[in-house]
């Protein structure tokens, strides 16, 4: 069992906050297989919210996967508790936003694709942080 951090590093020009938004936020990964190499060709994602047993009883992961070449039983599970927003004072800084321990898969590449929250502040405009729940739409 290894744990594997997700590290961004942005931009941030007139917004504040960048954070994963409620348990069903998904993390879009390229997984790969611990045991043979093989590379998902698809954007696999997972989330907070599921939750599916191992074989034999020995917990649960937020994905259970059968590697499609050598057909071995794979897990990864969100460490909830690493869970962190990239903020303006990370701007231009590589920051660990997310920890997923690893049992044979290996995420490999990440995409932001899903509901992302973002807090704006607009400046000289005399306004207050504006909240897009959901961005893109």
């Amino acid at each position: 069992m290894g744990k594997i951090a997700l590290q961004l590093k942005a931009t941030l020009e007139n917004v504040t906050n960048l954070r994963p938004l409620g348990e069903d936020f998904r993390w879009y990964l390229k997984m790969k297989c611990g045991n043979c190499g093989e590379i998902s060709e698809k954007w696999q994602y997972i989330r907070l919210m599921d939750s599916v047993a191992l074989k034999g009883g020995r917990g649960s992961a937020s994905m259970v996967q059968k590697c499609k070449l050598c057909a071995r039983e794979n897990s990864i599970e969100i460490l909830r508790s690493t869970i962190q927003s990239y903020n303006a004072e990370d701007n231009e800084k590589f920051k660990t936003v997310v920890e997923f321990e690893c049992r044979g898969l290996e995420p490999v590449d990440f995409q932001p694709q899903y509901r992302v929250k973002l807090l704006i502040l607009f400046f000289g405009q005399g306004k207050n942080f504006r909240d897009f729940a959901s961005w893109p739409g």
